[in-house]
C-alpha cells in the first residue's frame, strides 16, 4: 500500500476504515504534492484552503515514507490535537509500525527540583499559590510526561512559573532531578521517534541555539513539515533577536532569594541586592507609562525620555552589582551558580540593547499591564533562515490555509528567503456560494474620520438583531474593541463576551455553551479559533487589518524596503493585511454544515485600487452591499 489514491481516495482505505470521512480531491492532491516533494528531495511551499483536511494529508505520505520526520505546528493546543487525535488515527488505519513522539518547549514540563524548592518555601508568595501547589504535587506523582496540559489548570495560572523551568533557571545537568527530567525523557523520547510533533518556537528556539554554537534541540530529520506557516517569520524573528523582560529579572531575584534561604543566609548582602534590583525593575516600568494595553514603541522613545534613560542604567548598575556578589560565592551551590550565569547574560543583553546599532537590528519595547520586554529583534530573517536551510539540505514542506496574495507565494518565500521551491494551492472543498454570503454595506463613513467605530457599532447592532447573537466581531485595536463593548453592553439582549475579561480558552468555551452569544476580539481571535456549528454565523470585521505604521518593527522594515528602493506597501504592508483578512474571515466557516455571513465594514475594499488584493484571496461566497440580503439569509436559518 504506496499509492496515495489507494489511501485518500473515493474508495480509498480512509473511506473504508474511517467512519465519517469523506473524499476530498484537494486534500489527495496535496498528499501526492507532500510524497512527490519527498521523493525529489524538494522544498514545497503549499496553501490548502479551510476544510481540505491538510494534517492527514501531509501525515498520509510522511508515515509511508520510512523516514524520520519533524512536524512543527504553530500553537500547543494544535500541537496536542495532532498528536493525541489526528496522527494515532492515520497511524491506526494505516497500519503503520511507526514510533511517534511529541516535543515542547522546556516551559511545558513539570520540573521536580523547583516543585520541591516551591513546597519547601513557606513565604507569602507561596503560601498563596498553596492549594494549586498541592495540585501539582498530587499530579506529580502519578504523571509519565509531566506535560503541564494533563493538569486541568488555566495555561496563565501563578502556580506555573514557580514549578517548571525555562532557559535561564534550569540547573540541566547539574540539576539533582536530573535523572529523573521530564524534558531530558522527552527528548530521549523524540531521538528515538520516527514522527516527532514540536512547535515553531521550539524548531526557531533550535535553530538559534545552533546559530550560537549550542548544539541541538531536536533531534536531526530527513523532512520538516512546517503547518501553519505563515507564523513562522514572526516566530523566526523573535528567536533570531535578544530580549530581556521585566519577568525575567524578577524571576532572577525570587530564585536568588529561594537560594539565599537554602545555602547563603549568611551574606546578607546578597539578598540586599536583589532587593535593590527588584525595585529598579519596578520602577524601570514606572517609566514606561502606566498603560494597561499592549503598547509598542522604538527604542529613541526610551531613549528620548530622562526618567527611562535614567531608570535603564540603574537597573544595569544593580545588575552588575548583584552579579558581583555572586561572583564572590561561586561555587557554593549549583543554584547559585544558576542564578551567576543568568545574571551575567542579562547584563549583557542590557549593554547590547544600551550599546548597539540599528544597522542590521530593529531596538524597541513593549509593555503590558505590570511587565515590560525590551528587544532587540533582525531587520530580517530571511538571509539567517536561508542560512539554516543551507545546513539542513532536508525536505522542507510549508502549509497553510493562508500563505498566498492571490495566486502568488512571493511574500511568504521572500520573508523565509526560500528561493528554488515548488509551490502549489488547492481552494477550499466547502461550498461558500450556498454556506456563506460576503457583505459591504454602503454608506460608511472613511475608517480615519472620528464617526467610523460609531457607524461599525449601529450597523453589527442591526445585524446581530438577524444573526440573533452567534457573532465574532473582530476588531484591528483594543481601543475600538474596548468603544464598541462599552456602546453595545446596553444596547443588544445576547451575552456580550469581550476579549480580556478572562482566558481565551474560557471566552470560546463559554461562547460555544451559550450559543448565542458575542465575542469582541483583536488579533488572538483572527485566527487559531474554531467554533463550528451555529454558535458562529456571523464574523463582523470593522477594518481592513493593516498593521500600525507606528509599529517600531514595522516602521523599520519600512525604512529599510525605503531605501533598498522598494514600495514598502505593495511589498510588505498590503501582503501581511490580505493575509490577515483571510485568518480573519476563515474563522466563519468551520464544517460543510456551517451557515454564515461575513460583514467587512471597511468601504475601502471597494473604492480603493488595492481592495483587489483583497478580493482575490478571499472564498468565493455570495456577495452584497444590501442589509436586506442579510436579513434574509439568517430568515432563512430561523
Amino acid at each position: 500500500m504506496d499509492q496515495i489514491g489507494d489511501i485518500l481516495g473515493p474508495a480509498g482505505v480512509l473511506s473504508e476504515r474511517l467512519a465519517g470521512y469523506r473524499h476530498r480531491p484537494q486534500q489527495q492532491a496535496m498528499a501526492e504534492a507532500v510524497a512527490a516533494a519527498l521523493k525529489a528531495g524538494e522544498t514545497l511551499i503549499c496553501e490548502a484552503g479551510t476544510g481540505t483536511g491538510k494534517t492527514f494529508a501531509y501525515l498520509v505520505p510522511a508515515l509511508l515514507s520510512g523516514r524520520k520526520v519533524l512536524v512543527s505546528t504553530g500553537t500547543r493546543n494544535l500541537q496536542d490535537q495532532l498528536f493525541h487525535r489526528d496522527l494515532p488515527v492515520v497511524r491506526e488505519v494505516l497500519k503503520v509500525p511507526a514510533r511517534i513522539a511529541m516535543l515542547k518547549g522546556r516551559g511545558n514540563y513539570l520540573c521536580r527540583y523547583r516543585l520541591d524548592a516551591a513546597l519547601q518555601d513557606h513565604r507569602r508568595r507561596f503560601a498563596a499559590l498553596r492549594r494549586q501547589l498541592l495540585r501539582v504535587r498530587d499530579w506529580a506523582a502519578v504523571t509519565r510526561s509531566g506535560d503541564v496540559a494533563e493538569l486541568d489548570l488555566p495555561e496563565d495560572a501563578p502556580v506555573w512559573p514557580a514549578v517548571t523551568s525555562n532557559g535561564d533557571n534550569c540547573l540541566g545537568q547539574s540539576c539533582p532531578e536530573w535523572g529523573r527530567c521530564h524534558l531530558v525523557e522527552a527528548r530521549r523520547r523524540a531521538q528515538g521517534a520516527d514522527l516527532v510533533v514540536i512547535n515553531h518556537h521550539l524548531l526557531c528556539a533550535d535553530l538559534s541555539l545552533r546559530d550560537e554554537g549550542f548544539g541541538e534541540i531536536l533531534p536531526g530529520a530527513d523532512c520538516y513539515i512546517v503547518d501553519e506557516a505563515h507564523q513562522l517569520p514572526d516566530v523566526a524573528g523573535s528567536f533570531f533577536g535578544m530580549a530581556v523582560s521585566g519577568r525575567q529579572l524578577l524571576d532572577l531575584t525570587r530564585d536568588l532569594e529561594l537560594e539565599y534561604r537554602r545555602e547563603a543566609g549568611d551574606a546578607p548582602a546578597l539578598l540586599e541586592r536583589a532587593d535593590d534590583l527588584r525595585h529598579g525593575v519596578l520602577d524601570l516600568r514606572l517609566s514606561l507609562g502606566e498603560e494597561t494595553q499592549i503598547r509598542r514603541g522604538p527604542w529613541r522613545e526610551l531613549m528620548e525620555d530622562p526618567d527611562s534613560i535614567r531608570a535603564l542604567e540603574i537597573v544595569r548598575t544593580r545588575l552588575s552589582d548583584l552579579h558581583a556578589a555572586l561572583a564572590a560565592l561561586q561555587g557554593r551551590s549549583k543554584g547559585l551558580d544558576s542564578c551567576l550565569a543568568r545574571s551575567a547574560e542579562f547584563v549583557r543583553r542590557l549593554t547590547l540593547l544600551a550599546e548597539g546599532d540599528e544597522s542590521e537590528d530593529i531596538r524597541w519595547y513593549e509593555t503590558q499591564g505590570k511587565g515590560f520586554r525590551l528587544h532587540q529583534t533582525p531587520l530580517q530573517v530571511a538571509d539567517i533562515f536561508q542560512a539554516h536551510l543551507a545546513q539542513r539540505p532536508t525536505v522542507w514542506v510549508f502549509t497553510s490555509a493562508t500563505l498566498a496574495v492571490g495566486e502568488r507565494f512571493d511574500h511568504f518565500a521572500r520573508q523565509l528567503g526560500i528561493g528554488d521551491a515548488r509551490m502549489e494551492r488547492w481552494e477550499s472543498p466547502f461550498d461558500y456560494g450556498r454556506q456563506a454570503l460576503w457583505f459591504v454595506p454602503r454608506g460608511m463613513p472613511d475608517p480615519t474620520t472620528g464617526v467610523y467605530g460609531t457607524a461599525v457599532v449601529e450597523l453589527a447592532a442591526q445585524i446581530l438583531e438577524s444573526s440573533r447573537g452567534r457573532a465574532f466581531l473582530l476588531f484591528t485595536s483594543h481601543r475600538a474593541l474596548r468603544a464598541a463593548a462599552h456602546w453595545l453592553e446596553s444596547r443588544i439582549p445576547y451575552p456580550l463576551l469581550v476579549q480580556g475579561s478572562a482566558p481565551r480558552a474560557e471566552l470560546l468555551e463559554r461562547f460555544r455553551r451559550l450559543g448565542n452569544a458575542v465575542l469582541l476580539g483583536t488579533a488572538s481571535f483572527w485566527e487559531g479559533v474554531d467554533v463550528r456549528g451555529e454558535a458562529l454565523s456571523c464574523v463582523i470585521i470593522d477594518k481592513l487589518p493593516f498593521a500600525s505604521p507606528g509599529d517600531p518593527v514595522l516602521a523599520a522594515r519600512i525604512d529599510a524596503l525605503r531605501r533598498r528602493g522598494g514600495n514598502p506597501f505593495r511589498d510588505l504592508q498590503l501582503p501581511q493585511a490580505v493575509i490577515a483578512l483571510k485568518q480573519g474571515a476563515g474563522r466563519l466557516i468551520r464544517d460543510v454544515r456551517d451557515r454564515g455571513v461575513l460583514v467587512v465594514c471597511d468601504p475601502r475594499l471597494l473604492s480603493r485600487s488595492y481592495g483587489h488584493a483583497f478580493l482575490a484571496s478571499l472564498p468565493p461566497m455570495l456577495r452584497s452591499r444590501d442589509l436586506r440580503d442579510v436579513q434574509r439569509f439568517f430568515a432563512a436559518d430561523a
